[in-house]
């Protein structure tokens, strides 16, 4: 922990990390903080690039039917590695793990840029997510080391808005490079990962030269059997949460998938159980309330917040005809909205200490926010209100996600700063997986059955039915797709490629956007009461500041009694 420094500001070795027991001037923190934010700005940067440039990707290999593994290799490999980071780290400290984070992600992306197949991009895919699990929870627990608890909000507030441009960024900057045919003589494709290079050396570089802890190494066990456990856990689930829509909820390979991961869940209590303070994820931490509320807020956010991810640009895309490009971009208003609430935030709770009040109001702006989506989006709706909705998103995400973080940070003693922070983050995954996985779910299956009535509604429309019957219509090749749609009828499989939708007759697809307009306010209908639950649950947060420095201890006790 970092004391006030009394170090001269014009000091010729400001900007020299110092020894062990000295404080960290603002000069110095701001150098390393350089270094962690690009790390940061790698790892959230690659969860969302490639899903506007996968389906390039994987008609030029020869993969499309291979291509959710891509995203799903990362996504497992990330989500992982994420808690094992943040023990590790405890033991051997932070630097290490921070350099071979990067060394591992730098070496992924390179190999995602020269791959031949779609299998291989899902093993470089891997590799990469294997690094970001350190880049995304060490960078926070850096912090977390250098930086006095009162201040601590002012700098995490930098992550949070750098998690948010990266993640407007990444459609926009994964659909430029697929749709550019080469880049200096290279597939535009593959820039998608060689652009990670040389963000991720100058990263390298930086935290090499400037980020000097005091050398670390805690005699302690590794628990291995919790590794293994909570692997064994967490990749079954990931995986059918990714596939499951494809494979079938009740389908064979679904359930063998829930087995083996209520099996990893349970081998994972037991292990932790049995390692006490060697856990990779100590129990008692949790009979904190600080602690297990906050872990139990970031689930829910994380659900609530991938799922706006997720919807907004859906609406964009499939009920207002935006490219993906005009939809990242319409994006950066959610970007406005996480920059003002982090900073603010940040900036408050520096000066106060209070924390409590921002989770308050981040959730019920979230709930508020998803209700109003559910209720006005429709077809004829003015792109003002998915922008405005954005930034009230991305305030009530601003609002919460750091705080939440200093929350479990606090509750925890400084040696076990790295669990408290992976455990924020791997709780925020987890619960992004799982939003994803059931709001994608539920809005395909709903819209079937909107799209359905919506079209039996359309047979009274004049408009529609006279376009229906017109020859010219009829044989309009853009029309084709359409027209064997509304042979077919609505289901599962025909809304698994919608990319005809905009370029057919407007009066014939207009029941088809309404369908997915309901089905998209569902969804958020759902989600606002999802968040609503977590409005509640953030009062029985401890009413305490940051500056108490004596909580942390005195709720170890607590829990240990």
């Amino acid at each position: 922990m970092a004391h006030v420094s009394t170090a001269p500001r014009n000091s010729r070795r400001s900007n020299r990390m110092p020894e062990a027991g000295q404080a960290f001037t603002h000069r110095q923190i701001m150098t390393v903080l350089v270094g962690l934010l690009l790390g940061m700005f790698l790892a959230s940067l690659d969860q969302t690039i490639v899903s506007s440039s996968i389906y390039t990707i994987s008609n030029d290999l020869d993969g499309l039917s291979l291509q959710a593994w891509a995203t799903t290799a990362y996504l497992i490999t990330s989500t992982v590695s994420t808690p094992l980071y943040g023990k590790l780290s405890d033991i051997f400290g932070r630097r290490p793990l921070y350099v071979l984070a990067i060394t591992i992600f730098l070496a992924g992306s390179i190999y995602a840029g020269f791959v031949n197949s779609m299998g291989e991009l899902a093993v470089a895919r891997g590799i990469q997510g294997l690094g970001a699990g350190g880049l995304m929870a060490l960078g926070l627990a850096i912090i977390g080391d250098i930086v006095p608890l009162k201040d601590r909000g002012k700098y995490q507030g930098y992550f949070m808005s750098v998690f948010g441009v990266s993640s407007v960024l990444g459609p926009v900057v994964g659909g430029f490079f697929a749709g550019s045919a080469q880049l200096l003589g290279i597939d535009g494709w593959r820039w998608v990962f060689l652009v990670n290079v040389p963000i991720a050396l100058a990263a390298l570089v930086v935290v090499w030269i400037f980020l000097h802890l005091p050398a670390k190494h805690v005699r302690q066990r590794i628990d291995y059997f919790g590794a293994a456990a909570i692997t064994l856990a967490l990749v079954p689930l990931l995986i059918v949460a990714e596939q499951g829509r494809s494979w079938g909820w009740a389908s064979g390979s679904s359930i063998l998938c829930y087995a083996l991961g209520v099996l990893g869940i349970v081998l994972f209590l037991v292990a932790e159980r049995l390692a006490g303070d060697a856990a990779l994820i100590p129990l008692r931490f949790f009979r904190i309330p600080a602690f297990g509320i906050s872990a139990l807020l970031n689930f829910i956010i994380g659900i609530g917040m991938f799922g706006a991810i997720a919807m907004i640009p859906l609406y964009l895309q499939l009920v207002k005809g935006l490219t993906p490009t005009q939809a990242g971009l319409m994006m950066i208003t959610f970007t406005v909205g996480i920059l003002i609430g982090s900073v603010s935030s940040g900036q408050t709770i520096s000066r106060t200490g209070i924390y409590r009040i921002f989770p308050i109001l981040g959730t019920l702006i979230l709930a508020l926010s998803a209700a109003v989506m559910g209720l006005t989006l429709g077809v004829d709706t003015s792109l003002l209100v998915p922008g405005g909705i954005s930034i009230a998103f991305g305030l009530g995400l601003g609002f919460c996600m750091q705080p939440l973080t200093l929350s479990m940070q606090m509750a925890v003693p400084p040696k076990d700063m790295g669990v408290g922070t992976s455990t924020a983050a791997f709780f925020r995954s987890m619960g992004g997986t799982v939003g994803t996985a059931v709001f994608i779910s539920l809005l395909f299956s709903s819209a079937a059955d909107k799209i359905g009535t919506a079209m039996a509604a359309a047979q009274n429309d004049p408009a529609f039915t006279a376009a229906l019957r017109d020859p010219a219509v009829q044989a309009d090749p853009a029309n084709a797709k359409l027209f064997d749609f509304l042979k077919n009828g609505a289901g599962n499989d025909s809304l698994n490629d919608t990319s005809w939708l905009h370029a057919a007759n407007p009066t014939l697809t207009f029941p088809i956007r309404e369908g997915f307009a309901q089905a998209i306010d569902l969804v958020m209908i759902t989600a606002s009461v999802l968040v609503a639950a977590a409005f509640l649950i953030t009062f029985l947060l401890p009413k305490a500041k940051l500056t108490d420095s004596s909580l942390a201890p005195a709720a170890m006790e607590s829990a240990a009694s």
